[in-house]
């Protein structure tokens, strides 16, 4: 096995972040520094980091929470908030997981967490256009401006221009329910654009990401992917890849 796709299978980071690791001197192969990222190495070689063993090929999980609004997306947090890794079954936490991507402190819904470092590299690639889906029940009407704006693509007020976004609006009751799907992932899009337009977000969730749908999953609770999930997330990382 090359010696980049050995580091990428211990779940430690991507193939293109051992990539670097290796070409600045942080890899060993038995006590010596190895340069070069395609050298052949087999399971009796012992892999080094930074002076540390690196352990061999493991395990993969990946799991899906419907993360509650007021909850960090981290796996530690210095102001003693809840984390996402609270939430996830007694036999994961131990595990060497991590959010794929983020949802702000007060969004809530589907967040991906997985020890597949080369995957959720990919994943979080621009490259890949992972499309995502969002549940946001505003305050009031949406003017048939603010919907064209929104489905053009907007210019921020920071001043970064936007895709076009699908959206579609239900008002009822005093409120608007927006269906929008994103295919870029700028931080805090959805709120930004909301702000710029004038509206007041009641509540923003994530229904989806790619193949991969929330479903009828409890607030707060978390379970792994099917077989199934996992081999069209991955054959559709592969079909984005061809396609760029």
């Amino acid at each position: 096995m090359r010696l980049n796709k050995a580091i990428a299978a211990s779940g430690l980071c991507s193939r293109r972040k051992a990539d670097e690791l290796i070409l600045s001197g942080r890899i060993t192969v038995n006590g010596i520094a190895e340069p070069n990222p395609a050298r052949q190495v087999s399971p009796e070689d012992a892999l080094g980091v930074d002076g540390r063993p690196l352990t061999g090929a493991q395990d993969f999980y990946y799991l899906i929470l419907n993360k509650p609004v007021q909850v960090v997306c981290t796996v530690n947090d210095p102001e003693g908030r809840p984390t996402v890794m609270d939430y996830l079954p007694k036999n994961m936490r131990a595990l060497r997981l991590y959010p794929v991507g983020r949802l702000d402190y007060f969004s809530e819904g589907l967040l991906l967490l997985t020890n597949d470092g080369q995957l959720a590299q990919r994943l979080t690639h621009p490259s890949h256009h992972q499309p995502k889906t969002y549940e946001v029940l505003v305050r009031g009407a949406v003017s048939d401006a603010s919907l064209a704006a929104m489905r053009h693509g907007m210019r921020l007020a920071e001043g970064e221009d936007l895709m076009p976004v699908e959206v579609e609006a239900s008002f009822t009751k005093g409120r608007t329910l927006l269906r929008m799907v994103l295919h870029q992932g700028l931080n805090r899009q959805i709120r930004r654009m909301c702000r710029d337009l004038g509206l007041t977000i009641l509540y923003l969730k994530r229904v989806s990401q790619g193949p991969i749908e929330l479903g009828g999953l409890a607030s707060g609770r978390a379970r792994q992917l099917t077989a199934a999930e996992i081999k069209v997330l991955k054959d559709c990382l592969l079909y984005t890849s061809d396609a760029a």
